[in-house]
């Protein structure tokens, strides 16, 4: 066994000539534990919510989203898209279009957002599981075309759930200059019914301006025969999304781009990594400030121990061997330390999944009703290592400077 490493395990747990130094070692190893307790569960919560906000956006987000370099819209029918079709890794195809337009209701008006979807939209997302009311996903009969609007949007236009009149729906013709005698000469319109049914995805971009309907209707209005805004696509059970999302980019060329679902919620997911990210940072210093402890420990430690240096210089030990015997006695404080808080933060984290301890507030007044919390094995790692990182170099320069002050023969 390694001679300094023997010695700084036996004084870490022999029992010193002062019992204060023996309190504030333990108070070194706990000050590490729960810095590094606090930076387990804090990004758990942060990978939680994360999670939490990615499963939402999944009932209303494709797998794989190709949509034009420049542009709103381009060709459905284009010889690329339509090889991607055949593609052994696509399970399904399904165009969509979407654009600005005015909706009215009732003498109220708001700005929204038509998607104009194809019947089998319902099987390219868990849609079902985010739609409230009563009614079948009906988007279009023979007769009329159907609405399906965010739950926030019917609260500005008042309509309720199943509203009588139909939602008036009106957009710019294209390429056309507004008419200032006759302003209405210069819009397309058209009129959408209720079909029962509203979304909720719990996020105001959506809930608060998105209108479903079907494909045919917003062509209608917008004015287009086979343009579409994006190509959806879902992919067969154990496809690589990011293999194939890479042959897609090179089979599609310059002219399109491929977005995954983070990808297509890139503004969200970034806030949510910065914050994250600070929170590492601030956490990192307030695990630095309790290394301070370890320091303290080791300069009574140093002190206490004078008479056994004497001791171990006589039977032949060096000055570089005794420094390293101070030196794995921090190590070994932060070591016990970021594994006690490691295990102590991963057990925390599973009593919140199982049992949810700590609540958002009354029952039903959020998505969830406990704090999510998510332990990724890689945060586990990083988080091991810092704190052994950020322990270590602590101790380095002061077990130096104390050694060579109160050590000097």
């Amino acid at each position: 066994m390694n001679f300094p490493f023997y010695i700084a395990r036996r004084y870490l747990f022999s029992k010193k000539s002062h019992n204060a130094i023996n309190v504030i070692s333990g108070i070194s190893v706990c000050g590490v534990a729960l810095a590094t307790l606090a930076l387990v569960c804090t990004l758990s919560v942060f990978n939680g919510f994360q999670d939490l906000v990615s499963n939402l956006f999944t009932a209303f987000d494709p797998e794989l989203k190709i949509v034009p370099a420049t542009g709103k819209v381009f060709d459905g029918q284009d010889k690329a898209i339509a090889a991607i079709r055949k593609m052994p890794e696509v399970a399904l195809v399904s165009e969509s279009l979407e654009d600005n337009a005015l909706v009215q209701y009732q003498g109220r008006q708001a700005m929204a957002v038509i998607k104009g979807v194809e019947d089998n939209f319902e099987e390219l997302t868990p849609i079902d599981t985010i739609l409230f009311g009563r009614g079948e996903l009906l988007l279009h009969d023979e007769v009329v075309d159907y609405a399906i609007p965010g739950v926030q949007l019917l609260a500005t236009l008042g309509t309720g759930i199943r509203f009588l009149d139909p939602l008036e729906v009106y957009a710019p013709k294209r390429g056309a200059k507004v008419n200032m005698a006759n302003p209405a000469a210069s819009f397309t319109g058209g009129n959408l019914f209720s079909s029962g049914l509203v979304f909720a995805v719990n996020q105001e971009k959506y809930d608060g301006s998105y209108i479903l309907t079907s494909l045919k209707f917003a062509r209608q209005l917008f004015q287009y025969t086979t343009e579409v805004s994006a190509i959806n696509l879902k992919m067969k059970e154990g496809t690589d999304i990011d293999a194939f999302k890479r042959k897609l980019e090179k089979h599609l060329g310059e002219r399109f781009r491929v977005f995954d679902r983070y990808e297509q919620q890139a503004d969200t997911f970034r806030i949510m990594k910065i914050e994250k990210f600070i929170s590492y940072l601030f956490l990192t210093f307030i695990l630095m400030i309790a290394c301070f402890n370890v320091i303290g420990s080791l300069s009574m430690l140093i002190i206490d121990k004078r008479d056994d240096v004497v001791t171990l210089r006589n039977l032949g030990a060096n000055d570089r061997q005794i420094v390293r015997i101070f030196l794995f006695e921090g190590r070994l404080i932060s070591f016990i330390g970021a594994v006690s808080g490691i295990v102590l933060g991963v057990l925390l984290c599973w009593l919140q999944q199982t049992f949810g301890l700590i609540s958002l507030g009354a029952a039903g007044s959020f998505i969830v009703d406990a704090y999510p919390v998510s332990v990724h094995w890689e945060d586990v790692a990083l988080i091991f290592f810092t704190v052994l990182a950020v322990g270590f170099l602590s101790v380095w320069y002061p077990v130096r400077y104390l050694s060579r002050r109160l050590l000097s023969k």
